[in-house]
């Protein structure tokens, strides 16, 4: 009888821990390499669907479509483009821009394809893909702007920035700013310029374009700062589901079907 009693608590612990064991296999089976193993491409694969995260407020890249909703854009074909070679569906997250790399290192991405540069992503600790496009930052004034004429110009005047861009580190190395003002989204910092509440905004080529084609007004200063290179941006360790995506990319710039998309969202 005391012989029983005594298996049965040694029984009892044995089972606990292969429960655990068992918990912990499957959660290094949904999160990747957080074990130290690479299960990315494996769990991808199992779910037939590539999971994107980005921001649907920097268009031509990524927006809503204001008649249907839609979520559109250069990245969202992309991102379709890359799914298909892939044989996978693909699924597409909006979510704000400053929660998008705490997102991704969460699970709640597989990918970020939200025309992040290098610098962005390098506050944390990630995956990057090769660079699938070159963008330069460049500065925006009023049409009627007679004092600002190059970057140099910029000391002593007010410049907005949208918060956690490229744009904005590049703003941090100006040296003579007056202020800089920082938006949640770059809108707001034009909806500021067109008030004279600044005087400039510092901001994606493709996107100062896009936005001078919705309002008159702005002018584009024909000396860019910088150029940042953008990439496609995977939790660290994911390696396999990184050389996957560049596969990919590299056969849809194969196929031309790349030039395509830049074509109907990038040429101006």
């Amino acid at each position: 009888m005391a012989k029983n009693m005594l298996r049965i608590p040694l029984l009892a612990g044995l089972i606990f821990l292969l429960a655990a064991l068992l918990a912990a296999c499957s959660s290094n089976t949904q999160t990747g390499s957080q074990s130290g193993q690479d299960n990315s491409w494996q769990r991808v694969e199992k779910n037939d669907k590539l999971t994107v995260g980005l921001c649907a407020a920097y268009p031509p890249f990524e927006s809503r479509n204001e008649k249907n909703g839609e979520i559109e854009g250069f990245d969202v074909d992309l991102a379709g483009e890359l799914a298909q070679e892939l044989g996978l569906d693909v699924e597409i997250k909006d979510a704000e821009w400053q929660a998008l790399l705490g997102g991704l290192n969460n699970g709640d991405y597989d990918v970020l394809i939200t025309c992040m540069s290098k610098k962005e992503a390098a506050v944390e600790n990630v995956n990057m893909s090769d660079v699938y496009y070159n963008l330069n930052d460049v500065v925006v004034v009023r049409e009627d702007e007679t004092n600002i004429k190059s970057p140099e110009d910029l000391q002593g005047k007010v410049v907005g920035v949208q918060l956690g861009s490229g744009s904005e580190q590049i703003a941090d190395k100006l040296q003579g700013l007056k202020e800089i003002k920082r938006y949640n989204y770059n809108p707001e910092a034009f909806i500021d310029l067109k008030n004279k509440r600044i005087d400039a905004v510092i901001v994606g080529y493709a996107y100062a374009v896009e936005q001078m084609k919705e309002q008159k007004g702005f002018k584009i200063l024909d000396k860019p700062l910088e150029s940042a290179e953008i990439v496609m941006v995977l939790r660290k360790g994911e390696d396999t589901l990184t050389q996957k995506l560049n596969g990919a990319l590299a056969t849809v710039k194969e196929k031309g079907v790349y030039d395509q998309l830049i074509d109907k969202w990038l040429q101006v």
